[in-house]
């Protein structure tokens, strides 16, 4: 109550969720301290920005202001956390959802919506969306659904492909998208990245005006993802115009035109950004502020500058552990491990193909696999027993208790230190987590947690696999501070599995490459520097690398730019000064 008015009230009865009344909140934060597990958070708006709302999805529930706009024949890409609105921009944009402005209880007709976007370049899309002379094309964000299509789960790719090919584009990105292996396979039986491969396939092969692809790369390897970007890319070059939502800073910088960025507080508003030129809208994005809006919204900016690709520190500093050359065969598939000597201190990134002996590896360095030749490391240099600290590729969620009952069977008291639970868990985002049941918690939130248990246990060596997996942008870059933080303050040693190349940039020291044929046989060479590793994978690949002059962050070069040439010629793959 407040001066005998009811701020908060029960309209569906006693035991359906309470309803807020907004026009009275004054912003004391009361109820947010009276109620427990923190599930309400009160934000105050400018009120200004009301005039920007797009839609809202219920009373007390999450506000999108702003659009972005689509330009023709171009890409435009989408960055930013998750929860903030980009989904549901392109939803509306794609035409799946009519935008409310704001009205969820009293929608309006498309006729007052195009009137509310009159004398901006959304008013002809609308239009044409409305008239159905615009026909989009939406790559939805979750793919996993797709094998409980009753209509789907038993069709080979082949038919699903050759049915949804109207432009006439399937033969060319047959062999593009490395779908040849798969291409009788039921649907119902295909992996994550099979799934995303198929499903970016199925967009691109119909015939449309305007394209979304919404979180495109998940689930792909580094080679898959260039190749899925270079796939979207050529829309473009057809005259087509493309939306995409993507996490990895490096494929949204090669893929797209333009960039728009998405903030706010997730799950409560999202504010949508004006476009800028994808390198100085990255940049932006990166510094935490929008100049042209005047608007901060990020703490600390991100920058690369001072690491540098050829650190030879690691040469001369005390050695943690040494593993000799192993092999691993199983019925169908091999495994070559060269041995490599690693300091204390030293983060490596694990860099290679899907399906080419990674997790096997980092499950051999874990105990959890034993070579058939040669032998894991047991002891450290100076013969000490090696205690090792884990995280797998895939983390189960069955762990009977909360949060704060997981972690603290991972690190006992270790814990409740201001250190950890500054830089570790109020860094990943988990203080408001603590008392949630691990089972409860969703696909990022148990990353998060699984590697916030990581580090919280005593260990000379910290394993990661995927620890950017399910994480959004910023999720991943402040994961990976923590990471590199942890091990660096405490002189240990880690590795670390990534399928991002700007991620296993902004991580590692050194680098482990694996070659081979995906499903048949891998070799991981020996510890490299971060400059002779990167030359070597992107050689293969094809793929050239340049620094960015303001954040020192890799940028990919365009096909056959002429940096891109100037590199392949010169066997500079991985350029470590700025352009």
């Amino acid at each position: 109550m407040r001066t005998g008015d009811e701020t908060v009230i029960f309209p569906e009865g006693p035991d359906k969720p309470p309803v807020i009344v907004e026009a009275l909140c004054s912003g004391e934060a009361i109820c947010v301290k009276k109620c427990p597990y923190k599930v309400i958070r009160i934000v105050n708006l400018p009120e200004e920005l009301e005039s920007d709302t797009s839609h809202r999805y219920s009373v007390n529930g999450f506000k999108l202001f702003r659009l972005p706009i689509p330009k023709d024949g171009q890409v435009l890409g989408l960055i930013g956390p998750n929860g903030v609105g980009k989904t549901t921009a392109v939803r509306i944009l794609a035409g799946e959802l009519s935008p409310n402005l704001g009205r969820f209880d009293d929608p309006p007709e498309w006729d007052e919506i195009i009137t509310a976007y009159r004398g901006s370049e959304l008013q002809p899309f609308f239009e044409k969306i409305q008239a159905g002379s615009l026909v989009p094309i939406l790559k939805p964000q979750n793919i996993t659904d797709l094998p409980k299509v009753k209509d789907l789960a038993d069709r080979p790719i082949s038919d699903l492909l050759e049915s949804s090919d109207s432009s006439g584009r399937l033969n060319e990105l047959k062999d593009d998208m490395s779908l040849n292996e798969i291409w009788d396979r039921p649907i119902k039986f295909l992996s994550g990245g099979e799934l995303q491969r198929v499903a970016v396939t199925a967009a691109i092969v119909r015939e449309g005006d305007i394209y979304f692809f919404d979180e495109p790369t998940a689930y792909l390897d580094v080679r898959e993802r260039l190749r899925m970007a270079r796939a979207i890319r050529k829309l473009s070059s057809l005259g087509k115009t493309v939306v995409v939502v993507e996490h990895d800073l490096s494929i949204l910088d090669y893929v797209s035109d333009l960039v728009c960025m998405f903030y706010g507080d997730p799950g409560v508003y999202g504010i949508v950004s004006h476009p800028h030129g994808t390198r100085v809208g990255v940049n932006i994005f990166l510094d935490g502020f929008i100049p042209d809006e005047n608007m901060r919204f990020r703490d600390t900016a991100i920058s690369f500058k001072g690491m540098t690709a050829d650190d030879e520190e690691y040469l001369s500093r005390e050695a943690m552990v040494e593993y000799g050359d192993m092999k691993k065969s199983f019925e169908d598939f091999t495994l070559e491990i060269k041995g490599s000597r690693v300091s204390k201190g030293q983060i490596v990134g694990i860099l290679g193909a899907n399906g080419i002996g990674k997790t096997t590896f980092v499950r051999m360095l874990a105990g959890d696999l034993e070579p058939d030749e040669g032998e894991a490391p047991k002891k450290t240099v100076t013969g000490l027993e090696l205690k090792i600290s884990y995280k797998p590729q895939y983390i189960p969620a069955d762990f009977e208790g909360s949060l704060r009952m997981y972690l603290r069977a991972a690190g006992g008291n270790t814990i409740d230190s201001a250190d950890f639970r500054t830089s570790v868990i109020n860094r990943l985002g988990l203080e408001n987590l603590m008392d949630h049941m691990v089972p409860d918690l969703s696909g990022g939130e148990l990353q998060r947690a699984a590697i916030a248990a990581c580090l919280a246990r005593e260990a000379d060596i910290y394993l990661f696999d995927e620890p950017s997996a399910f994480l959004d942008i910023e999720q991943r870059l402040v994961s990976s501070r923590a990471i590199r933080r942890h091990v660096r303050n405490n002189m240990k040693t880690a590795f670390i599995v990534e399928h991002s190349i700007l991620m296993a940039d902004y991580l590692s020291d050194s680098l482990v490459v694996f070659g081979g044929i995906p499903g048949r046989s891998g070799s991981a060479s020996s510890v490299r520097t971060l400059r002779n590793g990167m030359n070597t994978f992107l050689k293969e690949m094809g793929v050239t690398f340049r620094r960015d002059p303001q954040t020192g962050r890799p940028r990919v070069n365009k096909d056959g730019s002429k940096l891109d040439q100037q590199q392949k010629a010169s066997g500079e793959y991985y350029y470590v000064g700025k352009v």
